[in-house]
Formats: C-alpha cells, sequence, structure tokens
C-alpha cells in the first residue's frame, strides 16, 4: 500500500504564493510519476503538473510560467510552487503517484483558496 500526505494549502490573496508538498510512504518501487490535479466541472479531475522518475514535467496550460513542480528523491516528496496565484486557481489539490503498471493512489486533498 502507499499513503500520501498532503501539505501547504491555504487562503492568499491574488498575486500570492503557496507551497504545497506531499509526502509518499509504503511500497514504493517502480514509481513512475508524482503530480498534483484538481477538480473541473463535470466530476472530473484535470492535470496541474506532474513529474516523472526521471525529473520530465508536464503543466496544464493554464498554470505554466506560474507553478513549478519539484521532486525529492530521497524524501519521496513531491513539491508544488505557485507563484501568481489567481482566483480561478481556487481549488483542492489532490496529490498522485502512478506506478508502471497502471496503479494509481491519491491523497486527501488540500484546499487553495485565493481571494480577488
Amino acid at each position: 500500500q502507499v499513503q500520501l500526505v498532503e501539505s501547504g494549502g491555504g487562503s492568499v490573496q491574488a498575486g500570492g504564493s503557496l507551497r504545497l508538498s506531499c509526502a509518499a510512504s509504503g511500497s514504493l518501487l517502480k514509481l513512475t510519476a508524482m503530480g498534483w490535479y484538481r477538480p473541473v466541472p463535470g466530476n472530473q479531475r484535470e492535470l496541474v503538473a506532474e513529474i516523472t522518475s526521471g525529473g520530465s514535467t508536464n503543466y496544464a496550460d493554464s498554470v505554466k510560467g506560474r507553478f513549478t513542480i519539484s521532486r525529492d528523491n530521497g524524501k519521496n516528496t513531491v513539491y508544488l510552487q505557485m507563484n501568481n496565484l489567481k482566483p480561478e486557481d481556487t481549488a483542492v489539490y489532490d496529490c498522485n503517484v502512478r506506478f508502471w503498471d497502471g496503479r494509481n493512489f491519491w491523497g486527501r486533498g488540500t484546499q487553495v483558496t485565493v481571494s480577488s
């Protein structure tokens, strides 16, 4: 099993910054990618940012240039630095880890609220 512990959410004004953290523990062999998602209409999640075990990154167009994802492999922790936050970034951000065999695990989510 895999456990994910998220932290770093909160409330800021537009233009502010927050840093999310997600620490993974448990059976992490062959972990492929770690990332962050947030909900969109239609009961779906959109990928906000993802980083692979090789260090490649992928971002939603709406956050490019503002958010930066990074990873500490020694601590099995992924970070999301969010700068120049906008009210439309308000959401519960879910941490995700994905394995080579397709298994996915999710955190409980951390609330980010951006006021105008």
